[in-house]
């Protein structure tokens, strides 16, 4: 497994960055699971699969701080000595890492801490006995000293125009009147006087050359009071300015919404213009961004279209597969993930959920989008046989007498089990089913699947 760019890459990110050589990303965006002890549900937009999506911790903060610690180390050394790391937190356990980002960066490598409102105020239902939580908390940490930064420019506020440029010029262009000397300019010319007013005499000096004072008056942004012998002033034109210069609380990008075309079912998933932003901030285009708890994909695929290479790393077979999906709707060439588990031993280590989706898949059927309820159907195959999935060695008597019952329930006579390997009991139950109630299990095991496909 070696480190390519424009690559989605199937494994825990900690296992995966230490294949990859040091400093070969200029950006890392991270957004692990929360600690926030919630179950998720999320359903991947294929109208039958509902898989559940657990981000809970036990053993507490300690526990997802020593989980959380190496692939925080693996991340900070392929990031390269000009990248910056943005880590997406909630307020579980935002002051934690922080202390741990300064651990491994260094106290001094803390640029900026990103507070996303990422919803509208609530109202309260019930007893209420806290405040209600509308943000999200985003790190951002430089590597070195001299790191990656293109300033950007919010729409300045209404009122600081109002009070500030509160000037209009013939053509109704607003501006706001600057001093033309200061003790504290060092580029401009002393020594001379312009229109016979020399600045030194108040132990100032013109802030522009008498030259270009020339120029600035020609074109009429020079303000000459009416008062003799007063000062002229310099015309800043608010159409001159770029903007306020984009701060660290971000107001402005809504998350996905229920009815949002780039909703993709991922309970946790951001919104494009919040990935955007933070990688036109620190990336140039060919630059290489790294997001090593991918998800859905927001980060690459936002990344793709920026034109940055790009590299995804999610321990979520079924996350990789909907991300190469994404990228090759994108237009990007020959996605497919790379260390995809497929050996009877890798699949042994994948989370249950996982595993059904890799059988269903690989059956060609469709997962029971019941979790709760399911009587021991885990999902259909050949269209309409019951089928249920043991991530099991050695199932016994007792699961196929179980499904018997099961498939009955549902008017059946026939299904499927699918595990790693059946007991004696399991085998002697087909037979008494078919022979006593005419029912036709079949007992199907993952090395027999992973021969066929």
């Amino acid at each position: 497994m070696s480190f390519q760019t424009n690559s989605i890459f199937c494994g825990d990110c900690q296992n995966v960055l230490s294949l990859f050589p040091e400093e070969c990303a200029d950006m890392i965006y991270a957004d692990p699971p929360f600690f926030s002890n919630q179950p998720y549900e999320m359903i991947w937009g294929d109208g039958y699969e509902k898989r559940a999506f657990n981000d809970r911790w036990a053993g507490g903060i300690q526990n997802y701080l020593a989980w959380m610690e190496p692939k925080l180390r693996q991340s900070h050394k392929v990031l390269k000595e000009s990248g910056s790391m943005w880590l997406h937190c909630d307020w579980h356990a935002g002051a934690y890492l922080k202390v741990l980002m300064d651990k491994i960066f260094g106290e001094n490598r803390l640029v900026n801490e990103v507070i996303w409102k990422r919803t509208s105020a609530h109202t309260g239902e019930g007893i209420v006995k806290r405040l209600g939580t509308v943000h999200d908390t985003i790190l951002f940490y430089s590597k070195g000293a001299s790191y990656t930064f293109n300033p950007q420019y919010t729409e300045l506020d209404e009122e600081y125009v109002k009070k500030f440029y509160r000037f209009e010029d013939e053509n109704g262009k607003r501006y706001r009147l600057s001093d033309l000397t200061g003790a504290g300019i060092r580029h401009g010319e002393t020594g001379k006087v312009w229109h016979g007013i020399d600045p030194n005499k108040a132990g100032r000096h013109w802030a522009f050359p008498p030259s270009r004072l020339d120029e600035l008056e020609k074109e009429g942004r020079i303000y000459f009071p009416k008062k003799t012998g007063g000062v002229p002033s310099f015309k800043r034109y608010l159409d001159d300015m770029k903007g306020q210069l984009l701060q660290d609380i971000w107001d402005d990008i809504q998350p996905i919404q229920s009815q949002s075309n780039e909703r993709l079912g991922y309970p946790t998933q951001k919104p494009e213009a919040l990935l955007e932003r933070i990688i036109t901030l620190t990336t140039n285009p060919t630059d290489v961004v790294l997001d090593p708890f991918c998800g859905c994909g927001t980060a690459i695929a936002v990344a793709h279209k920026l034109g940055r290479r790009w590299v995804g790393i999610d321990v979520s077979p079924t996350a990789c597969k909907l991300m190469a999906k994404r990228m090759r709707m994108l237009g990007a060439k020959g996605v497919e993930p790379i260390g995809l588990p497929k050996t009877v031993s890798e699949l042994k280590e994948i989370q249950p959920f996982e595993f059904q989706n890799w059988v269903f898949e690989k059956l060609h059927g469709r997962v029971n989008p019941r979790k709760v309820g399911d009587y021991g159907i885990d999902g259909w195959v050949d269209l309409d046989v019951p089928c249920q999935v043991k991530q099991s060695d050695d199932v016994g008597r007792n699961v196929v007498d179980n499904f018997e019952t099961a498939i009955q329930r549902q008017g059946k006579d026939r299904g499927v089990i699918v595990a790693f390997s059946f007991g004696k009991g399991a085998i002697e139950e087909v037979a008494r089913a078919k022979n006593d109630m005419n029912l036709d299990i079949k007992l199907k095991t993952v090395e027999e699947i992973v021969k066929e496909t």
